[in-house]
Order: C-alpha cells, then structure tokens, then sequence
C-alpha cells in the first residue's frame, strides 16, 4: 500500500510517495498545466495499490482531485491544518516546503482514518457555488452602500436612514445643485456609486432566479423548514455535502457551529460558544432561526420557553439554532437516503 501525498499550487504540484513504514520512495514535481494528471499517473503506475492524499483537495487542489477521482483513482482530502500539525510535530525536519508539505500529507493519509475521499462533484457543487457567489455579492452590495452612505454624508445634512436603496439615493442626488468643483466631485463619485449598486441588485435578482431553479432542481425538502427560503437552501445543500458522512445529528451540529464547546474547569462544567465551524452553514441556520422567531411558529415558542427558563436572549437563539440543525440534518438524510 502506497500513500501519494500531493502539495497542489496554482503553478506547480509536487508529489511524495510513502510506504506504510512512512518512508519515501519516490517524488516528483509536475507543472500545472494540461498534462498535469497524465505526468502524475504516469508517475504512479509503478506504486501499487495506491492511494492520493491532496493537500487542500477543495481549494487549489480541486481541479486535480477530480482528474483523478475521474480516471478511476481513490483520492483523500487532507485539510491543510493537519498537515501543519505533522509538519510542526517532525522529529528530522520541519522545513515548509513543497515536498516537506506533500510528504505531511502522505503522512496524515497514512494516521488518520477519517479523511474525506473526494466523489465526483455532483449538483451540491452547483449549489455551493452560487451560494458562495451569493455571500460574495452581497458583501459588495454593503461595500458599495457603505461607500455611498459616507459621500452622501458629505453631501446632505445628517446622512440618510441605513437602509438606503438606489431609488433613494437617486432621489437624493436630483436634488443636490453642484456649488463648487468639490461638490461637483462628490456628486459625481455619488453617481458611480450608485451605478455600482444597481448593478449589484440587478445581478443579486439574476443570481436567486439561478438559486431557485437549481434548489428545485435538486429535489430537496430542507425548504419545508420554516425560515429555509431557497438562497439559505442553496447555502445548507451546497456546504454540508453528502449528510451521511456525519453519523449523527450532534455531528453534524459540530461541524456547523451550533453545538457549543465544553470549557469545563475542575468540578466546574460549563459550555461557551463554538466559534468554529462552518460559518456559511451557521449563517443559513441563524436566519432561519430570526425568521422563526418573528414569527408565530413552534421555533418561537422554543425561544419564549427557553427565556422564561433564565436563559439570555442570545443563549436561547443558539439553543434554537441547534434544533433547527437538527431539524435540517433529518430532512437532509431523508432527502439522500430516497
């Protein structure tokens, strides 16, 4: 048995080869071209059985993974931190090198049994990427609106009120006589920003058109959720992937940050918030948790109960937040086990 552990770069790719004992028996370094694969297999064939372990196989490394997953190879996702973690704990060298890092990835595939193997991306992976395409956008709508929102100021007595839509600012900016070559500037970067943030609408409205029919084209019921609309559907599909590599709901709540984290002392037991986690995924269940709680819905009543029981207002929105994961993680594994 051979682990090929793979430091992708956008450049180049730099492959070790290690038996079970972890010792070396072959490295090479490939350009990142066209070829890439073709040079690697090539390479590969004398190691049998054999097994890839990509450093990062979601990342840079993506496009190589499923060239390989492709031409029938058994391919490993290594997160870059534990590669950082054997790279640091060697006991010869440490070096951070393109070799040194394939080798720590070999060596984490060899160690660690629970390592995602990558699939062909499948339409989760669409999802996923209009989800990212939506979080991407809508962080330039505010970049936009907060850069327009500070010219303005400077241009109107006393701002606008925060939520500020291209018509209003439009309205505003009709009014507003140029007196003297500043004026005339900040009026007119005024007007390129509003030209920004129309066009950021124009292309969020486009954007949940795409969400809507690739959400119902997947077939999926997480939407009978309430507070699941179809752009945090896109974001629960997409980021969680195949729901059966968690084998239970806690799991799941782990990895999207909704299950706290123990930070008990001694005798003293007690539990903080989880700032770790998937944040794209606990970004869908937060909304879906304020919609249930502006609305009559059991998830409101959930959140009073829990009030009234002492909790903060906060600790009763994350103590929402991990029964809606759970809520979501049911859905998910009735929707892959149809």
């Amino acid at each position: 048995m051979f682990i090929i552990g793979v430091d992708p770069h956008k450049g180049s790719h730099t492959a070790a080869v290690l038996d079970r004992d972890e010792q070396l028996v072959g490295e090479i370094r490939v350009r990142a071209d066209r070829h890439q694969r073709d040079g690697l297999l090539s390479f590969a064939t004398r190691f049998e059985p054999r097994t890839w372990a990509i450093e990062g196989a979601t990342g840079t490394g993506a496009l190589l993974a499923q060239q390989l997953v492709a031409a029938g190879e058994v391919v490993l996702d290594v997160p870059p931190k534990l590669s950082a973690r054997v790279r640091l704990l060697a006991t010869e060298r440490s070096d951070k090198t393109d070799a040194y890092d394939a080798r720590s990835a070999a060596v984490v595939a060899l160690r660690h049994p629970g390592l995602r193997v990558v699939a062909v991306e499948d339409h989760a992976a669409v999802l996923r990427l209009l989800a990212k395409r939506h979080h991407d956008l809508v962080a330039h709508r505010t970049r936009v609106v907060c850069r327009l929102h500070a010219v303005l100021c400077q241009l109107v007595a006393g701002g606008l009120t925060r939520n500020l839509t291209a018509t209003r600012a439009a309205a505003v900016l009709r009014r507003i006589r140029s007196t003297n070559a500043v004026t005339q500037e900040r009026r007119r970067l005024a007007v390129e920003l509003l030209g920004e943030l129309r066009r950021a609408d124009t292309d969020l409205t486009e954007l949940k058109a795409r969400i809507s029919a690739g959400v119902i084209a997947s077939g999926t019921t997480v939407i009978d959720v309430f507070g699941v609309g179809p752009t945090m559907a896109a974001y629960l599909l997409g980021y969680s992937g195949d729901i059966r590599r968690f084998p239970s709901a806690a799991h799941y709540a782990r990895y999207n940050g909704t299950a706290p984290i123990e930070a008990s002392s001694g005798e003293r037991i007690r539990h903080r918030l989880n700032p770790r986690g998937n944040r794209q995924l606990n970004h869908a269940l937060h909304i879906a948790a304020v919609t249930q709680i502006r609305n009559q819905t059991p998830g409101r009543a959930y959140y009073d109960r829990k009030v009234a029981e002492g909790k903060t207002r906060k600790e009763a929105l994350r103590a929402l937040k991990r029964r809606i994961s759970d809520a979501v993680h049911r859905q998910l594994l009735a929707d892959a086990t149809r």
